[in-house]
């Protein structure tokens, strides 16, 4: 198992982070924006965590967060007259919160261990990466969605976990889903409940059964 690690976090509604991806963010509170200074004074790594539901009466303290989190490192950075921060991190990894850390900072800190993934290599991976490729191409052409480039990099992409995340990442709208597909660290189920979920996506823009 890994060490754990210390991280800040940076805890935001309704939004999950995938590791392999990219993530623009636009950071304007006075806390995430001392968060922000001091991550880029050490390694630049930040967890962005999903706020549970009911966050919003104790929003300004301590709510509470999911457990399990995407973690990522600043790559790309502006710091505005205004003091906010235009970012753009890139997922390295999912991490499991072990505790909340003593600090004097007005942003958070805690300790996590990273996770690695598990499944990749069962036997039925590789058909349900395909049907997960197929899925995605029906969805961005039933949406209309200028699709060029996420579709080139699906189809050229080979690790099964890397494809379900990006794809979960650009495609899956519904909070609670995209969640589930960070915390499920086994690539075959992780896939499965992704095909699913886009055969429920496909049901809905069709409005016929998207299954096959």
């Amino acid at each position: 198992m890994a060490a754990p690690i210390s991280l800040p976090i940076f805890p935001l509604p309704d939004l999950a982070f995938f590791p392999h991806t990219m993530l623009p963010l636009h950071v304007f509170e006075a806390r995430y924006r001392a968060m922000v200074t001091d991550c880029l004074a050490r390694d630049r790594r930040l967890a962005v965590v999903g706020l549970k539901p009911g966050y919003e009466a104790s929003y300004e303290g301590k709510p509470p967060v999911y457990r399990i989190t995407g973690f990522g490192r600043i790559v790309q950075w502006e710091r505005l007259a205004t003091g906010r921060y235009n970012l753009l991190l890139r997922g390295e990894g999912r991490a499991r919160i072990e505790r909340e850390l003593p600090t004097d900072t007005l942003y958070r800190m805690v300790a996590a261990t990273p996770l690695e993934e598990t499944g990749a290599g069962n036997p039925t991976v590789p058909a349900l990466a395909g049907r997960v490729k197929a899925r995605c191409r029906q969805v961005l052409s039933l949406v209309g969605r200028s699709s060029a480039e996420l579709l080139a990099t699906v189809e050229a992409l080979e690790p099964p976990g890397e494809l379900c995340d990006h794809v979960a990442s650009a495609l899956i709208p519904t909070p609670a889903i995209r969640q589930a597909l960070v915390e499920e660290l086994d690539v075959e189920r992780r896939l499965e409940r992704l095909a699913a979920a886009l055969d429920d996506l496909l049901s809905q823009l069709t409005g016929e059964g998207g299954r096959a």
